[in-house]
């Protein structure tokens, strides 16, 4: 077995005892009103909070919850945006001895019973009108939960269900529990140990059921620990917390990272707003998943289709200097002299203002997990100086195991383990993990929990190896892997994020386990392809008439062929056909963190799948599917199917 991490840090200097809460209190106690500990951008202002405001928020919360009933252990469900009000009653709820259960704001009714019903949660916190409407409607199904607390005030006034109670009445019985009581607060904290369970974090989904993973304070803790000593923050930086709190890695940050390091936080005004509000901030660290990078490398592309002829000579010439820098850095090289220079030139004249563009002018460290990233999205990052780091992990090791180093980052890998963490590869080629991180196991699942953890180590299901330098190079989920024709094995994710460097491709989905050659499904960027048409005088009235237009099949083939450029024939698509709708979460394709159901899709799109494995030109769709919640869609498409020309 190959093996990496041992013994290569020092032992880690979190006590056992140490909870967030406590350590929070610390911190909040430390700065006062001397710091920003947050921002929220409300109307186009941003709205500072003190570390002191902060602390009294979470205070009266969290006495306001013991004051309705919660006891230590109890599970409180959230759902909400990124607000400060949703951070308070996390904190609260923790401070108080509760365990946090978020939901994604947008999940369906039948994915917010299964959990909050799965968990036992007591109470739901609800941000407003839909959020308090999901839960009265599965307040009869969940026979724990007894109280939905609600924030925003809008659309609220004519709800009277006696389970309703708002968050500034909440607050002020706790004021009012703290005036009779006033240690009570401190009391609760310090009662807190750092074993007990913090958090009840439920996985994806991608192959069924989502599995609840328990993790605790000294979990979460030691992640943000050892992650800051390889990437150290000052309490002088700024970060953006845009990503669901219902994802372990925004969790990673805002709370383990956040707390550690003392940052402020900043809300953006709205999920449309995310970019414009990054620009403003200028955050010298950053996490995402793929997906933002990839709309923001979309964003530059379609401003380049549109610019002067000059611009665009500038932009490719400034791109290929820094390709060329970026090339030689990951290899540990030193450039010439003369390309220094140019690439100096590239940076005056084009890179610092793109970064500046983007929200990345103050950037440090921009971090990249939760799904792979295209070689040539991570490239353009780094030939525009931005200093991108994959990282590697998963909810069950509280969100990061594996990190770039600044100074030696291989853009086919996804890093060196962090301190106090090992990583080995099983005879079987996956992924295992050790570390202080790693969860106590699945809530009610001792099966899944049991083939999770064996004898200390954490068994991703993922495929990979270690490289002679110790990196780590993550191949793929072990049950998505391809057998394709010749019998070689072959990740589906790598193709399709090649394909997604495209500005016309929003997602993909390739396909070809033991099948005579690969194919793909293809999701034309709307936005783009639309831009593209109309440029060129293409009338369409809808996406699915786009889709199907013969001129964007060819423009599509032209990405295809791109994507294949490179790869054994084994592996290049033959066939590809552009589907008449977006993948979509809300129709189960896509998990909550946007990754592909595999089995799902390959199971609702059979006959487009049998389609291109025959010799046809064109598959007819006309079924109507029952979603668990009613909704009812039918579906009448005709669809070309497209074959891909070889190059020569």
């Amino acid at each position: 077995m190959a093996r990496a991490g041992d013994g290569e840090f020092p032992a880690t200097d979190v006590a056992r005892d140490l909870t967030i809460p406590r350590l929070f209190l610390q911190v909040a106690q430390r700065y006062g009103d001397r710091k920003v500990a947050m921002r929220e951008k409300e109307y186009g202002i941003w709205r500072p909070i003190t570390w002191r405001q902060y602390l009294e928020h979470v205070r009266d919360l969290a006495l306001g919850f013991i004051a309705i009933g919660l006891k230590r252990g109890d599970k409180v469900a959230m759902m909400g945006d990124n607000r400060p009000e949703g951070l308070w009653a996390e904190m609260a709820t923790l401070c108080a001895g509760g365990v946090t259960v978020w939901l994604f704001q947008d999940s369906m009714l039948d994915e917010v019973q299964f959990i909050v019903d799965h968990a036992d949660a007591r109470f739901l916190v609800a941000e407003g009108q839909e959020e308090v409407d999901k839960g009265l409607a599965i307040k009869d199904r969940c026979p724990k939960l007894e109280r939905i607390i609600w924030d925003d005030p809008r659309g609220m006034r004519r709800y009277r269900d006696p389970c309703l109670i708002s968050l500034r009445e909440v607050e002020q019985l706790g004021r009012d529990l703290g005036t009779r009581e006033p240690q009570r607060f401190e009391e609760t904290v310090g009662a807190g140990r750092g074993d007990d369970v913090c958090l009840l974090f439920y996985t994806s989904g991608t192959t069924g059921l989502p599995k609840g993973a328990l993790l605790t304070h000294f979990n979460m803790l030691t992640m943000g620990q050892n992650l800051l000593r390889v990437d150290p923050c000052t309490p002088d930086d700024d970060f953006v917390s845009f990503l669901p709190f219902a994802w372990i890695g925004e969790q990673m940050m805002s709370t383990s990272c956040g707390l550690w390091a003392g940052f402020t936080l900043n809300f953006p005004e709205g999920p449309e707003t995310v970019l414009h509000d990054f620009r403003e901030i200028g955050p010298q660290v950053m996490f995402s998943s793929a997906r933002l990078y990839e709309q923001m490398l979309r964003n530059v592309q379609v401003k380049h289709l549109d610019a002067t002829w000059l611009k665009r000579r500038l932009f490719q010439a400034a791109m290929a200097i820094g390709g060329r820098l970026a090339d030689l850095k990951f290899t540990r090289r030193r450039p010439p002299a003369w390309l220094r220079a140019l690439g100096m030139a590239a940076e005056m004249v084009v890179h610092r203002k793109l970064r500046d563009h983007l929200g990345l002018s103050r950037i440090r460290n921009a971090y990249t997990g939760g799904s792979a990233i295209g070689p040539e999205q991570f490239r353009f990052f780094h030939a525009m100086n931005v200093n991108l780091k994959q990282i590697y992990g998963q909810t069950e090791i509280a969100g990061i195991s594996v990190l770039h180093r600044s100074d030696d980052v291989k853009p086919d890998t996804v890093g060196k383990p962090i301190p106090q963490t090992e990583v080995r590869i099983s005879q079987t080629g996956e992924i295992l993990s050790r570390s202080p991180s790693v969860f106590l196991g699945y809530y009610k699942n001792p099966d899944a929990t049991g083939a999770a953890l064996r004898d200390g180590w954490l068994h991703s299901g993922d495929t990979g190896f270690l490289d002679a330098d110790g990196h780590l190079v993550f191949f793929d989920r072990t049950k998505d892997i391809i057998v394709l024709s010749d019998g070689s094995r072959f990740s589906p994710l790598y193709l399709e994020s090649r394909l997604k460097f495209s500005p016309y491709v929003k997602d993909a989905w390739v396909i070809g386990h033991e099948r005579p050659f690969v194919a793909a499904v293809i999701c034309i960027d709307y936005g783009v392809v639309g831009k593209w048409a109309e440029d060129r005088g293409i009338p369409y009235t809808s996406y699915a008439e786009l889709s199907q237009e013969p001129r964007v099949t060819v423009l599509i083939e032209g990405t295809v062929r791109a994507a294949n450029r490179g790869l054994p024939p084994a592996a290049q698509i033959r066939k590809f056909v552009n589907l008449y709708k977006e993948f979509d979460a809300d129709d189960d394709e896509l998990t909550r963190t946007r990754k592909l159901r595999r089995t799902f899709v390959e199971d609702r799109y059979k006959d487009i799948v049998d389609a291109l494995y025959l010799d046809t030109e064109t598959v007819g769709i006309d079924s109507t599917i029952t979603y668990e919640d009613g909704r009812v869609s039918q579906i009448r498409a005709t669809l070309q199917i497209a074959m891909v020309t070889r190059e020569s």
